[in-house]
């Protein structure tokens, strides 16, 4: 297909698609001729892969790199992949937590018997959530943080058990790196919807919307 066509197909704009190519995100095409080059399906699927990584998971170009780096690489381990998703998933040049915070992150993960890493960006960013809460005048209670903790565990034994049904190894590395990056808006999302669920029952207030009839059949 030329790249008019590959650009329809995966819906972005020709000039994007350019532009990923200059950004050695996606591969090249096959030239037929001087002035004509042809794209294939792979093509497609890799277009739409970056739209996802860059525009719904919010990743910078040099991230979504590193990720399809990752992913191209024959010997790279689901390991690898999941850890150079996380990192480039975190957020750079923000100032280190306090060791407390970070402490009582990694704290409630060992209760759980989790294995984890000391560079799991994930230990920052939660605890940078916990200095914020506290910011406010809110020190979160241990079953407050155990709440967040449990949901997060059934979330991603959901993720593994989704790559368990998946035969293809090549297809278990993609959807681990873009599951890990799009699960976070994909959580977040969810979250916001049931905010507003439990602010309706909880407090509810004249002008707010009204719960569907059928909920509750």
């Amino acid at each position: 297909m030329r790249i008019s066509e590959l650009s329809r197909r995966a819906g972005v704009a020709v000039s994007t698609v350019k532009y990923y190519q200059r950004e050695g995100l996606i591969p090249d095409g096959e030239r037929s001729a001087p002035n004509q080059v042809d794209y294939d399906e792979r093509h497609v699927e890799r277009v739409r892969l970056i739209r996802a990584l860059l525009e719904t998971g919010g990743l910078s170009v040099s991230a979504a790199t590193e990720v399809i780096r990752v992913l191209d690489a024959e010997d790279a381990s689901l390991a690898e992949a999941f850890a150079v998703a996380q990192h480039a998933m975190a957020v750079t040049g923000l100032q280190a937590p306090a060791s407390g915070a970070r402490e009582r992150v990694e704290r409630i993960a060992r209760a759980r018997g989790w294995a984890f890493t000391a560079d799991n960006p994930g230990i920052d960013a939660a605890a940078r959530a916990l200095e914020g809460l506290a910011a406010i005048g809110f020190d979160a209670p241990e079953t407050y943080l155990a709440a967040y903790a449990d949901a997060a565990a059934a979330t991603a034994r959901v993720d593994l058990d989704a790559l368990a049904e998946l035969g293809d190894p090549d297809r278990v590395a993609e959807l681990m790196v873009v599951g890990t990056v799009l699960g976070d808006p994909l959580f977040a999302g969810l979250r916001r919807i049931a905010h507003q669920d439990a602010t309706h029952r909880l407090f509810p207030a004249a002008g707010a919307p009204a719960a569907d009839p059928q909920e509750d059949s």
